[in-house]
Order: structure tokens, then sequence, then C-alpha cells
């Protein structure tokens, strides 16, 4: 049994669909998606030392199926720049969680290296009742729902499709580096595209996807969040 095929089954007996960004992460980084690299901890101290093993500064994150707006809920602290911090997000995040939902299923916290900034794109898939899976591409972050500034794509798509997807957008001249800018790679976010198509087609099980936001570099590109849903 592979590590991808243990965690849709994890989730099966669970019944649940929604993973966590920790299980979604590990699913896109099995299918060659490049993913931030996430760390799942349990208790304070591993949180210390897995946060120096990674290297301040870090990002802390409550790992929870039952939680999806993460950071509405007191469930993220960012920029975690020493020991002492880390210590002190744990027990902010575990206590906030256990008193807005003290009900909720508690897998521990994530903690991953704080990505420098880049440009934020979205990479997602939601499956239609007529066309089945879609891709969309479009700027992420904040500015998705801002702007909606995003195309779309019938899975399964090609290198050309991705080309097309990324060049359809109003916001293509910041990928191309707009006033100085360091640009995206453009190539990269096309294989990046391509791959997700394959991995969406090749999972049938998954409902939703979501890469956002993947930071885009010249020299590379990196979702740093994820989430997915599965059938029901």
């Amino acid at each position: 049994m592979t590590a991808g095929t243990a965690i849709l089954d994890k989730a099966r007996t669970e019944r649940r669909t929604v993973l966590t960004e920790f299980e979604s992460k590990k699913l896109l980084e099995r299918a060659g998606i490049p993913v931030v690299e996430t760390r799942l901890v349990r208790t304070k101290q591993e949180t210390i030392s897995v946060s120096k093993g990674l290297g301040f500064p870090v990002v802390l994150k409550i790992a929870s199926p039952d939680i999806v707006h993460k950071s509405d809920s007191g469930g993220v602290r960012l920029g975690i720049a020493n020991a002492t911090q880390a210590s002190r997000a744990y027990s902010e995040i575990m206590s906030s969680i256990k008193q807005r939902y003290p009900s909720a299923i508690i897998h521990g916290l994530t903690v991953q290296k704080m990505a420098r900034p880049g440009i934020e794109v979205i990479v997602g898939m939601s499956k239609d009742p007529q066309f089945g899976p879609v891709l969309m591409f479009g700027l992420g972050g904040i500015l998705v729902e801002l702007l909606k500034d995003v195309s779309f794509r019938i899975v399964p798509i090609t290198k050309r499709d991705a080309a097309e997807m990324i060049r359809e957008i109003k916001g293509y001249p910041l990928l191309k580096g707009y006033r100085g800018q360091e640009p995206a790679n453009i190539d990269m976010l096309e294989d990046l595209i391509v791959r997700v198509s394959r991995f969406v087609e090749q999972t049938p099980e998954i409902k939703e996807l979501d890469l956002n936001p993947i930071f885009a570099y010249k020299d590379r590109v990196v979702a740093v969040d994820a989430r997915i849903i599965l059938e029901g």
C-alpha cells in the first residue's frame, strides 16, 4: 500500500471527506507537485524541535479535518522567529481551537518554513455535473475573490492548454515581471498545472482541490497551502 492510498483509505474509514492540509500536501508531493516541506507535530516540544530543524522563521497551522478556515479560527501563526515564540504560538493555537471548536478532531499542528514573498497564483479543481473535473488557474491569495481573474479547462489538459490558461488571465503581465518585479517561471507553472491535471485524472475520489497560494519565482514554483475534498 502506498502512502497516498493509505491517506485515502484512512479518510474513508473515518467517514470524512475533508483532508487536512498535511494529508493534502503528502498526496500532491507523491504526484510530483511542488509543495513547501510540511511536518506534523503533536506536542509543544516537538513543535520547537521541528521548527529548529526546518530553520526559523516558520509558520504554524492547526491540523484538523473539522477546521477548513484555519486563519479565521485563530489556527495560524506566521513568522515564528525563535523557540520561545514557537512555544507560545503552540499554546495560543491550541487554546483558541479548543475554545472555538471543542468537539473538533485535532491531529496536531503543521510546521513549515516561511516562504519568501513571490507572485501568488492559484490552481484549483472542481467537478462539473456535465463535464467532470474542471481546472482553474488565476492570481492567488486574497486577489482570487477580489479580482476573479481566472481561466478554466476541462481535464485532462496538455502543456499547450496550460500555456493558454496562464496567458488568458488579465494579470499575465505580473507573471512576466511587471515594472521590474521578479518574473515567474512560466514553464514551471505550465508543468505544475499539467501535473495537477494528471493527478486529478488519476485520483477520481477528489471532488475539489485548491492550491492557494502558489508562490511563483523566477527559478521555482511551490504551493504553500493546499486543500482537498473527497467525494462523499
